[in-house]
């Protein structure tokens, strides 16, 4: 467990920014998406980008980075059509017609919608990193000064403590949160017994939903509740705290001693961007994510680079907790869906008991 702390003075104008960064955009007619917003609206060619919230501030600083890349290579100027929605949202969004060129998700599950539904149609793996473009981890942010001493995934089982974490039915976020807990228990019931115990995963997570205040539809939702006030603490994203404490926003950190890597895919959208005559540039736009410039922006921005160089550069800047594990210690994605999502799943039994 570590701590990270921002001493600076809380704004009101801050609280407000962040709820209104839970809104897509607001312009343009993003190919059927009428949430969609065009950052430039005289281009040589646009690019229609379906995202997961989280990117949002990031991509603010990458796709004006991407576009004079673009230009200086081909002489062709690039606009942007941009929406910005729940993971889980946006992947339904995208499987039902709205046509983005390319998808940003919160994890592969949300991809592998897309591809279901006929719209993804390569091998998005074959990428760099495995299709990955960002890491991250799953923490704890509190109040500033953690007023209630929380130091890992216990302190939030006690009686009187409330936590925020988003929806599970909309939100990739919420299903990072909830496999790091469950996958935590796991943990702690090998530690104890030698070998892995479902049942106390399964009542483990219980006793931390027992506390959630509400399930909103996104991680940004859930950000803008607590800094408006609900909740003594949030579950999250660590590049979410690290963004909000770099723009002034008064937060603790707690890393829990075990939780779960997240891992955050990128993918041509091969229908659409066929249909719209986009392909090349789309392949060029998910290779660019990846690239050295692309990956620290989004270390700026509190995620961890799968750039390998860019990784090194900012090992200093993240914690490795010990007990941190991957997807595939739960068993990989689709048995996660099975054992946790489906619909006798450990999560909708944890529902069907409280």
């Amino acid at each position: 467990m570590k701590l990270y702390r921002a001493t600076s003075q809380r704004l009101i104008a801050l609280l407000l920014a962040a709820a209104l960064l839970t809104i897509a955009g607001c312009s343009g007619n993003g190919h059927n998406d009428p949430g969609a917003e065009s950052s430039v609206p005289d281009g040589d060619v646009t690019l229609v980008i379906g995202a997961y919230s989280v990117v949002k501030d990031a991509f603010g600083d990458i796709l004006p980075k991407f576009q004079a890349y673009w230009l200086e290579k081909t002489g062709q100027k690039v606009s942007f059509q941009e929406s910005y929605e729940a993971s889980g949202t946006q992947a339904r969004a995208i499987a039902g017609g709205f046509e983005a060129d390319v998808a940003i998700m919160a994890m592969e599950g949300d991809l592998d919608k897309i591809a279901e539904a006929g719209f993804i149609t390569e091998d998005w793996k074959t990428q760099s990193s495995g299709g990955m473009i960002t890491n991250s981890i799953v923490v704890m942010g509190t109040r500033e000064g953690n007023p209630l001493g929380i130091q890992d995934w216990d302190d939030i089982t006690k009686r009187g403590v409330k936590v925020l974490y988003p929806n599970p039915k909309t939100s990739g976020g919420a299903q990072w949160d909830i496999n790091a807990i469950y996958g935590a228990g796991l943990k702690k019931s090998e530690r104890e017994t030698g070998t892995k115990d479902p049942a106390y995963a399964k009542s483990f997570l219980k006793s931390v939903h027992e506390n959630v205040e509400s399930l909103d539809k996104s991680g940004r939702a859930s950000m803008a509740a607590f800094e408006y006030g609900v909740g003594d603490v949030i579950v999250t994203y660590e590049n979410e705290l690290l963004s909000r404490i770099k723009q002034g926003v008064d937060y603790d950190i707690v890393i829990p001693s075990s939780t779960i890597l997240i891992e955050n895919p990128a993918a041509v959208v091969d229908k659409n961007a066929d249909k719209h005559g986009t392909r090349e540039l789309a392949e060029a736009f998910i290779a660019y994510l990846h690239s050295d410039d692309a990956q620290r922006i989004f270390a700026d921005y509190g995620f961890r680079p799968v750039n390998e160089k860019v990784a090194a550069e900012t090992a200093d800047r993240f914690t490795v907790p010990e007990g941190l594990f991957d997807i595939s210690y739960l068993g990989g994605w689709a048995e996660v869906r099975k054992t946790l999502y489906s619909k006798k799943g450990v999560w909708y039994q944890v529902l069907a008991d409280l």
